[in-house]
C-alpha cells in the first residue's frame, strides 16, 4: 500500500496544461412523439456512443472539444446525421430527434441500423456516481428492463442471477431468495438504500423494476457496515414525461396467471406534474402441487417539477403476498442420497396453512441542479414487512424414513427508516478535474420476530417419506394476543441505527485518460444488546486508467465492516465488528464501436475475528472469535451485441473461500458459468419481428450456505438450459419461454450428517405471455 500511496502522490504533483471535455444529451421520438428506446447514437470518428433508454433519452460524456457529425439508427427507421459542437466543460442539450419508419419497398430497403438490447452504460442516479460504468474502479453489472423481458423473469428468484458471474441463489423460503456472491450473501437495496433484514424483504417482483444493479465489492460510496461481496440495487419505474401504455397477461405451467399494467405520462398541460401506476395480480401453485398463492401489488408514483433545476418525487409500493413457507424442503437419511424422492414429492400435509405477507416501501425524492456542474439529491424512505404464518421443519428422521415433523409460528414485522442528503460537483484546479461526491447517510432498523411456539405434526404415526400417507394436521392454536412488538419482552430480534459521513473525490488526469478516486467514510453504528457503539473509519483508494480508448485498466482498495455481537463461556462479551478488506483489478474493454462490452478481473477479499460456535460448548450458545476467511476469484462478464439483432449475456467466475486452515467454507460454487443469446430478426421480410432465445447455466462444485452442514457439500453439478420465442409488432408481442428444456432434476441442499434436505425445483415448464402497447 505504501507504494500504491506514493504513485497517488506522484499523479498528484503532475499539473499539465490540458483540455476539459464536454458532454451531450437529448431525446428520440416517433413522429408521434412516442419515446424510441434503444435507438444506436454513435459520434462519427470516435468510440464514443450509447443507446436511448426506455424513454428516448440519450447521454454522452466525456466528448473533447471540436465539431462532430451525431448518427441516430434504429431498426425500421430512417437513419440521421446532424453536426454537433462540443464546449469545454459544458452539456450540450439538443432538440428532441425525430426518427420516421422506413416507407421503402421491401425489396429495395437495406437496413443499417441495430439495436441492442442488453448493455447499459450509465449507472442509476441512485448510485451516487458520476461516471460511465466501464471508466468506474469498480465492478459493476446492470441487467436491463428487455433482459428481464425476453427470459420472463417475475421475480428476483426467477433465474435472474444467471446474468452476472459468480452470482448465485442458494436456496429460498419462498418469500425471500438466498443470493451469495464472492462466497458471501449479498444485502437487497432499492433504489440505493440498504433494507436488507434477518429473514427478507420480501421477493422484489419485476413488475415495478427498471433495471437491477449488481455492484461487486464492498463499494463504500454505498455503505460500510455490510458484507464485503457487495450488493444488489433494485431501480424502481419512475414517472416519465412521454405517455407510457401497456398491459400484459401470462398463463403457465402448475396454474400460473399473471396480468400487468404500466401507465404513465404527463398529468399536466404544463407538464410540471408527471405520473406513473404499475399494477400487478398472479395466482400460482408449485410443481408438489396443494400450494396455491396468490400475490397482487399497486405502485402509484408523483413528480412535480417546480422548475428547470428541482424536482420532488414520490413513490409508494404495496405488495400483498401469500406463501408457504418452508415448504419447499425435503428431507431424508443421508444414507439415502439427495434426489432419492420423487422431484414432486411433497413434505407437508395438504391443509399446511398458508402465511400472509404484505410488505409497503415509501420513497420520496428531492433533485435540485444548481448549476451545470453541482447538485443536490435527498431522499427519505420507509419499509414496513408484516409477516403473519407458520414455517416447518424436522424433529427427527429413522433411517427407515420416519419423519417427525412440526409446525412453528412464525410472525415477523420489519420497520425501516431511511435518510439520505448528497451533493455531487464539477470543478478544475491545476490542470486537474475533479468529480466530488459528499454527502449523509441515516438508517434506524428494528426487527421484531416470534417463533417460539410449535406444534408436532406427527404425534401418534410418523410421516414415511417412502408410504407417504398425508393427514390432517393437529390445530396449531399459537398466541397471538399481543401485538408482536410486545412479545418476548418487547424486544426485537435485531435492532440498529446507522450515521454516516462520505466524501469522496474522482481525479481526472490527461484529459480523465486517467482517474485516481480518493474516498473515506466515517460510521458510527448502534447495535441492540452491545454496550458500545461501533465507530469506524473505511477507506477507498480506486484508479482507472484509458490504455487505449477501447480498453480501460482498474484497480481498487475497499473495507466494510460488520457488526456483530455475542459471549463467551467466560461471560465476556465479544462485540468486535467483523473487518473486511478488499483488493481487485482488472479490464474492461468495449468492441464494436462500444456496441459490446466486457470486464475481466482478480480479487481478493479478507475478514477476520468472525464469532463462531465454541466448540468445547457444543450444547451451549457460546462463542469464540475465529480466524481469517480469505475469498479470492476470477470473473469475466460479456454483454452486448456482437451483429445486428444478435445480442449476448456471457460470464464466468472462479470462486474460492477459505479460512486461515485452509478448510473451504460454505456459501458459493467454484465454477460458474452463464450464457444467453437472442436475436431479433431483420424488421423486413417474412421473419419480421421474430426472435429467439437460447440461454444455460452451468455450476461445478457447489457447496450450501448452511453453518450446520460442516463447511461441506457433495451436490452433483448443475446444468440448466432454457429458451424463447417471440413476436412483437409495434403494439403487440407475443413470447414463449422453456425453461428446463432438458428435464433434469434439479436442485439444492446440504447434508446435515444424520439427516439432509434438498430443494428441488421443477421439470420442464413453459410460460406464455401477451403485451398491448398502446
Amino acid at each position: 500500500m505504501k507504494n500504491f500511496y506514493t504513485i497517488l502522490l506522484l499523479l498528484f504533483g503532475i499539473s499539465v496544461s490540458m483540455a476539459q471535455t464536454g458532454s451531450i444529451s437529448g431525446t428520440v421520438t416517433d413522429p408521434q412523439g412516442q419515446p424510441l428506446p434503444n435507438v444506436n447514437i454513435a459520434l462519427i470518428k470516435t468510440s464514443l456512443g450509447t443507446t436511448t433508454d426506455t424513454n428516448g433519452n440519450y447521454h454522452i460524456q466525456h466528448i473533447a472539444p471540436d465539431k462532430y457529425a451525431l448518427t441516430f439508427s434504429m431498426i425500421g427507421y430512417d437513419s440521421k446525421t446532424i453536426p454537433v459542437t462540443i464546449s469545454a466543460n459544458k452539456e450540450t442539450t439538443l432538440k428532441p430527434m425525430v426518427l420516421s419508419e422506413k416507407q421503402e419497398q421491401l425489396n429495395e430497403v437495406v437496413v443499417k441500423g441495430h439495436k441492442n438490447k442488453y448493455l447499459e452504460r450509465e449507472p442509476s442516479r441512485s448510485l451516487r456516481l458520476q461516471t460511465e460504468l466501464v471508466k468506474l474502479p469498480q465492478n459493476i453489472q446492470v441487467i436491463s428492463d428487455d433482459l428481464l423481458k425476453d427470459q420472463q423473469v417475475t421475480s428476483i428468484m426467477d433465474g435472474l442471477t444467471r446474468n452476472v458471474s459468480g452470482v448465485t441463489m442458494l436456496e429460498h423460503w419462498g418469500h425471500f431468495a438466498r443470493i451469495n456472491m464472492r462466497g458471501f450473501r449479498l444485502p437487497a437495496f432499492r433504489n440505493g438504500i440498504n433494507v436488507q433484514d434477518s429473514w427478507g424483504p420480501l421477493s422484489e417482483d419485476m413488475n415495478t423494476v427498471e433495471r437491477i444493479e449488481f455492484v461487486k465489492g464492498p463499494a463504500g460510496f454505498m455503505m460500510a457496515a455490510g458484507e464485503p461481496g457487495g450488493f444488489y440495487n433494485v431501480v424502481t419505474k419512475k414517472p416519465t414525461e412521454n405517455f407510457i401504455a401497456n398491459a400484459s397477461i401470462t398463463a403457465g405451467s402448475f396454474d400460473f396467471y399473471r396480468g400487468t399494467v404500466d401507465v404513465g405520462g404527463k398529468l399536466s398541460k404544463n407538464g410540471k406534474l408527471l405520473g406513473r401506476f404499475n399494477a400487478m395480480y398472479q395466482t400460482s401453485d408449485s410443481h408438489r402441487g396443494n400450494e396455491d398463492v396468490t400475490r397482487y401489488g399497486i405502485a402509484p408514483s408523483l413528480t412535480y417539477r417546480f422548475s428547470d433545476k428541482t424536482s420532488i418525487t414520490t413513490e409508494m409500493n404495496l405488495q400483498q403476498a401469500e406463501s408457504y413457507i418452508g415448504s419447499a424442503y425435503i428431507f431424508a437419511p443421508s444414507d439415502a442420497g439427495y434426489a432419492s424422492l420423487d422431484r414432486d414429492f411433497k413434505f407437508t400435509n395438504n391443509d399446511y396453512p398458508v402465511t400472509d405477507i404484505q410488505e409497503v416501501t415509501f420513497f420520496t425524492n428531492l433533485d435540485h441542479q444548481f448549476s451545470k456542474n453541482w447538485s443536490l439529491h435527498g431522499q427519505l424512505a420507509y419499509l414496513r414487512y408484516d409477516q403473519v404464518g407458520n414455517s416447518t421443519w424436522l424433529i427427527s428422521m429413522a433411517e427407515n424414513g420416519d419423519a417427525v415433523r412440526y409446525t412453528s409460528k412464525w410472525d415477523a414485522l420489519s420497520i425501516g427508516k431511511y435518510a439520505q442528503l448528497y451533493v455531487n460537483g464539477q470543478f478544475n484546479t491545476l490542470g486537474l478535474s475533479h468529480k466530488v461526491m459528499g454527502g449523509f447517510d441515516y438508517s434506524d432498523k428494528s426487527y421484531w420476530a416470534d417463533w417460539n411456539e410449535l406444534s408436532i405434526v406427527d404425534t401418534s404415526t410418523p410421516f414415511n417419506i417412502y408410504n407417504p400417507v398425508y393427514g390432517e394436521s393437529p390445530a396449531t392454536n399459537f398466541n397471538r394476543s399481543l401485538p408482536i412488538q410486545e412479545r418476548n419482552g418487547g424486544t426485537p430480534y435485531g435492532a440498529s441505527i446507522l450515521r454516516s459521513y462520505y466524501a469522496q473525490d474522482e481525479i481526472g488526469l490527461f484529459e480523465e485518460r486517467i482517474r485516481v478516486t480518493l474516498a473515506g467514510r466515517y460510521s458510527h453504528l448502534y447495535t441492540q444488546g452491545k454496550a458500545e457503539t461501533d465507530d469506524v473509519v473505511t477507506p477507498r483508494i480506486g484508479i482507472s486508467a484509458d490504455i487505449i480508448p477501447s480498453l480501460t485498466f482498474y484497480a481498487l482498495y475497499d473495507q466494510s465492516f460488520l457488526p456483530q455481537s455475542g459471549i463467551s463461556a467466560s461471560g465476556e462479551a465479544l462485540n468486535d465488528p467483523v473487518n473486511g478488506k478488499d483488493l481487485e483489478g482488472g479490464l474492461k474493454g468495449s468492441f464494436f464501436d462500444g456496441r459490446l462490452r466486457t470486464s475481466l478481473g482478480v480479487y481478493k477479499i479478507n475478514k477476520d475475528k468472525i464469532l463462531i460456535g465454541d466448540p468445547a460448548y457444543p450444547n451451549d450458545n457460546f462463542s469464540i472469535y475465529s480466524g481469517e476467511i480469505e475469498s479470492k476469484g476470477i470473473e469475466f462478464d460479456l454483454q452486448g451485441e456482437i451483429a445486428t439483432g444478435l445480442n449476448l449475456i456471457l460470464n464466468y467466475a472462479n470462486t474460492d473461500v477459505k479460512d486461515k486452515s485452509g478448510d473451504l467454507q460454505a456459501g458459493h460454487s467454484k465454477h460458474v458459468t452463464n450464457g444467453w443469446v437472442n436475436y431479433s430478426f431483420d424488421p423486413i421480410g417474412k421473419l419480421k419481428g421474430f426472435g429467439i432465445s437460447m440461454g444455460y447455466q452451468y455450476q461445478v462444485d457447489r457447496s450450501t450456505w448452511a453453518w450446520a452442514a460442516d463447511n461441506q457439500s457433495d451436490l452433483p453439478d448443475y446444468f440448466r438450459l432454457d429458451g424463447a420465442l417471440s413476436w412483437q409488432n409495434p403494439h403487440f408481442r407475443v413470447q414463449l419461454n422453456i425453461n428446463n428444456i432438458l428435464d433434469e432434476y434439479l436442485y439444492a441442499g446440504a447434508n446435515y450428517g444424520s439427516y439432509l434436505y434438498w430443494q428441488s425445483e421443477p421439470g420442464i415448464n413453459g410460460r406464455v405471455s401477451l403485451t398491448y402497447n398502446f
